[in-house]
């Protein structure tokens, strides 16, 4: 092979190399930015509170307390409309308070906790009630709501009547 062979077989080979490392690249940026625009944060109130600038109009999953004296339907539109207050994520945390609905009662009586408005367009649901612990999916907008596209509740009065008979059987 001369010279000018073996120079032109070095700078093909660079070539590709250098084109590969540009399609690879690539496609980590797309995973990335795809990754980045689908991830949903799992919050509470106090945490979304803190951090709302860097998360407007991000997918999130927040849990709070509903405030049953907040909770407003409009048929017409099928708008729903509540507050939530700050309860801690943490079980252990919980379970040191005195389980779940003792959380959600003292989450709902006490005026100084972090509340944020829920706003959901659906049929309204029948669990939602004061002290239910509601489990919204959905953005925070610049405008401080909470615009939910799913909401879950769990009322736990209602499955704590059925703890001790489920006990003794």
């Amino acid at each position: 092979m001369n010279q000018n062979t073996k120079i032109l077989t070095g700078i093909a080979a660079i070539s590709m190399v250098c084109t590969v490392a540009i399609f690879i690249g690539v496609g980590v940026l797309f995973a990335l930015s795809a990754y980045d625009d689908t991830t949903q944060y799992f919050l509470t109130v106090d945490e979304l509170i803190n951090r709302k600038d860097r998360l407007l109009e991000r997918n999130i999953r927040l849990s709070g307390a509903v405030i049953g004296e907040s909770i407003s339907f409009e048929e017409s539109t099928n708008t729903l409309s509540f507050l939530i207050a700050n309860v801690p994520a943490d079980y252990a945390e919980v379970e040191q308070q005195g389980g779940l609905a003792m959380v959600l009662q003292s989450a709902v009586d006490d005026p100084n906790r972090q509340r944020i408005q829920i706003t959901y367009v659906g049929a309204k649901p029948e669990l939602l009630r004061d002290m239910a612990q509601a489990i919204v999916t959905g953005q925070l907008h610049s405008d401080g709501i909470f615009y939910a596209d799913e909401l879950l509740l769990k009322c736990p009065s209602r499955y704590e009547e059925a703890v001790p008979d489920q006990a003794v059987n």
